[in-house]
């Protein structure tokens, strides 16, 4: 993939590096790079690419969008990495050959990529994404049939973390081959909750679409094919299950099986510990989550439980960046929609210090800012300055 190279991130490096109260030789060590290079970007007598940005955000643990000036976009790295997923996806079910790393060596880099998504850090992805898949693809054709399921496992968990990307992004038909790739993976799996994990993702193209109601159908033949049991690994598999069909039930404006799979949720959410579990976050504040989720989705009748949500409860801190940055973006909807723009704003602003690449990249973040942006707030400023850095509608 292409280097970029940014240009003017060194007094926001500085200052991050302050506020983390570390000296430039510090900051060298954990980002393992010469603490030359550190004060001659900090300078600014040097730009810096992609991949010393990400070990210098991670050495200070900030987003790296936030180290960059607003004249800089961040989002360049994952709309470049496009093409690579492409090519991956082109051939995976005859790739070329290459080497392949042991199964423990590549559970460690899938672990990393499936932190990063669940951050909502994606610029790490896209720059390590293609290769990953690819090295993945090669190991799953060419292992003896007990260790392929061991990387068909890795490959589904590899290529979601790729679709978050894609589908964050709006590239919706790669998205959607990405999908194809992890159903393929997920048959070389063998594994009931691996399955029940790829149809939580699949449902995505069924919002893209809009086709709502044959989504409920598919999530509802998924949850059919869940094992029962009580462990928490299954509890937790059959509770995303029924929180994704409670949303887009609510999409369907079917109101009766929006509030019997939401009751199935909440119930399955009181069973576990809040928790990842087959990536995807799950207990009874995930639930909690959804609840506004299925509010917006339902609409006008509904938008007052939303914001009655909001007022008694907020997503702690150790839940996904991800899931919680999702929580103020719909919350900034419900608000909008009943009239209060200024708390609409505070929200979205809430949402991006959580997550600022999942925020600059959702679409109802920039209908939101376009419309608050049209309404003419008295901080026209500064909403003007946030309309701008996610590429707001209108």
């Amino acid at each position: 993939m292409t280097s970029i190279v940014y240009r003017g991130a060194g007094p926001s490096i500085a200052y991050a590096r302050r506020v983390a109260n570390l000296t430039q030789a510090e900051l060298a060590r954990a980002a393992n790079v010469a603490l030359g290079t550190v004060r001659k970007i900090e300078r600014n007598e040097r730009g810096i690419s992609g991949d010393l940005l990400d070990a210098v955000a991670a050495a200070l643990d900030i987003d790296p969008a936030r180290l960059l000036p607003d004249t800089e976009r961040p989002d360049d790295r994952l709309h470049r990495t496009m093409p690579g997923l492409s090519a991956v996806l082109a051939e995976y079910e005859a790739p070329e050959d290459g080497p392949c790393r042991t199964p423990e060596v590549l559970a460690r880099a899938v672990r990393s990529v499936v932190a990063q998504r669940l951050s909502a850090r994606y610029a790490h992805i896209a720059r390590t994404a293609p290769a990953l898949l690819a090295e993945l693809c090669r190991g799953v054709h060419a292992a003896a049939p007990a260790e392929r399921q061991t990387l068909a496992r890795l490959l589904v968990d590899a290529c979601r973390a790729a679709d978050a990307v894609a589908y964050k992004c709006g590239a919706r038909d790669l998205s959607a081959r990405l999908i194809d790739l992890m159903r393929w993976a997920a048959g070389y799996a063998q594994d009931p909750l691996v399955d029940a994990a790829v149809a939580y993702v699949r449902t995505e193209t069924f919002f893209a679409a809009e086709r709502y109601t044959a989504g409920l159908r598919a999530l509802e033949r998924a949850l059919d094919e869940v094992p029962r049991g009580t462990g928490p690994a299954v509890i937790a598999a059959r509770g995303a299950l029924h929180m994704r069909a409670a949303v887009i039930a609510g999409r369907a404006r079917d109101t009766g099986a929006s509030a019997l799979h939401f009751g199935a949720a909440r119930a399955l959410g009181s069973q576990v510990d809040e928790g990842v579990y087959a990536g995807t976050a799950f207990g009874r504040d995930s639930v909690r989550i959804h609840e506004v989720s299925v509010a917006v989705s339902l609409g006008d009748g509904q938008v007052g439980r939303a914001l009655e949500l909001a007022r008694e409860w907020t997503p702690p801190r150790d839940l996904p960046a991800e899931r919680r940055s999702g929580f103020y973006i719909e919350l900034a909807r419900a608000q909008l929609w009943s009239g209060s723009p200024d708390a609409a704003f505070e929200s979205l602003k809430t949402a991006r210090r959580i997550a600022p690449q999942h925020v600059r990249e959702h679409r109802w973040v920039r209908e939101d800012a376009g419309t608050l942006r049209r309404l003419k707030r008295s901080d026209a400023a500064s909403l003007s300055a946030f309309a701008e850095w996610c590429h707001a509608r209108g």
